[in-house]
């Protein structure tokens, strides 16, 4: 595990802070906690701390602390709840939500790339985080076969809302998804019916298709 520095990580949850991207406190304990270090490739460490996306190989970044923050508040993620994370990638997202989810939770990550699914399942295993594992996906969006989710994340973009992302979110929940150049909060309510509202101005790598 890379060693965390602790004065660069305080720096940049108070800019979370500062800049209204954050506000929670389970997610804010999430991020001292889980440590942006341990899941970007060793040249990046130096830039670990910074407010920008970087590389991770395979044409994928690990997003922006700010977006990433942002998406998790519009989320809303909860003690115990079951979580599907898709687009996972070097596995931030994944140990952020299972820390929040805690030991009685359970959140399942997907990858299409398999070689970004070890990557992100080798960042994953710096922590002792057994609720959580980090997989190639399957030929199906998402994971039907563990549906229903209380929440499910989203950290790519797709031109439009993928029907059975949202068949397999579980009533109450709530889905986060960027759509082409916004991001979408997704909420099904109790009776089946879906809300929508849109966050514009973002970019996200594609959200690339299931291999048949």
């Amino acid at each position: 595990m890379t060693k965390v520095n602790s004065n660069r990580n305080t720096q940049l949850i108070e800019h979370l802070r500062k800049s209204g991207a954050i506000g929670s406190e389970r997610i804010t304990e999430a991020f001292i906690a889980i440590d942006r270090a341990n899941f970007v490739l060793p040249e990046y460490i130096p830039e670990a701390y910074q407010d920008y996306p970087l590389p991770i190989g395979h044409a994928a970044t690990i997003s922006q602390p700010t977006t990433v923050a942002f998406m998790l508040e519009l989320l809303e993620p909860r003690n115990d709840q079951k979580i599907l994370d898709v687009g996972a990638g070097s596995g931030w997202t994944t140990a952020l939500l299972a820390h929040i989810t805690g030991k009685n939770g359970r959140v399942y990550g997907i990858e299409i790339i398999p070689e970004l699914a070890e990557f992100g399942g080798a960042n994953l295993a710096k922590y002792a985080l057994p609720q959580a594992t980090i997989e190639t996906a399957g030929p199906a969006y998402g994971l039907p076969e563990h549906a229903l989710f209380d929440r499910i994340l989203v950290s790519a973009t797709a031109d439009e809302l993928p029907d059975t992302l949202i068949d397999q979110l579980a009533p109450n929940g709530r889905m986060v998804i960027p759509l082409k150049d916004s991001i979408w909060l997704i909420t099904k309510n109790a009776n089946g019916t879906i809300s929508k509202k849109e966050y514009p101005g973002f970019i996200f790598v594609p959200l690339q298709h299931p291999k048949k």
